[in-house]
């Protein structure tokens, strides 16, 4: 599979954080328990497990921008790091 399609999930796992945030803060929180706690999942796998991701990538980086590879694995977890081409081949994203 490609890396943008397979970098589409996390896209729309922050899409749904946001949209959850907004309702929450417009005092429509889903009523539907199913729903909040889909909510919860996703804000634990983006926010705490892509962070711990960091480390890893940052070893497989093979010397590519730190902070840059930092920022796009806080946002596309391993689809970024683990789909990223070695630095002789250059960066794709």
């Amino acid at each position: 599979m490609k890396p943008g399609a397979l970098r589409t999930v996390p896209i729309l796992g922050w899409i749904y954080l946001l949209g959850g945030l907004v309702a929450a803060l417009a005092g429509r929180t889903p009523r539907n328990r199913v729903l909040r706690a889909l909510w919860w999942v996703d804000a634990f796998l983006s926010i705490v497990v892509h962070a711990a991701q960091i480390p890893a990538a940052l070893r497989a980086a093979d010397g590519a921008n730190p902070l840059r590879t930092a920022v796009l694995t806080q946002i596309f977890g391993l689809t970024y790091w683990r789909t990223r081409p070695s630095a002789a081949n250059g960066d794709a994203l």
